[in-house]
């Protein structure tokens, strides 16, 4: 068969889809971002917070 990757917007739809296919006994596993990631997504969100961002000027690149 073929696999599907879904990205439901919200905990409302993702839970609507549980529900679909366990109701249609659908098997599916439920993957979470890598720690290690999810670390550095937030340590880079808490720097722009703060102000430490570089500009990089396009001849620069």
């Amino acid at each position: 068969m073929e696999t599907l990757i879904v990205h439901p917007e919200n905990k409302e739809q993702l839970n609507a889809i549980k529900a679909f296919m366990k109701a249609l006994k659908i098997s599916f596993e439920e993957k979470g971002y890598d720690p290690d990631f999810v670390a550095k997504i937030q340590n880079s969100r808490e720097q722009v917070k703060k102000g430490e961002t570089r500009i990089v000027n396009i001849d620069d690149l």
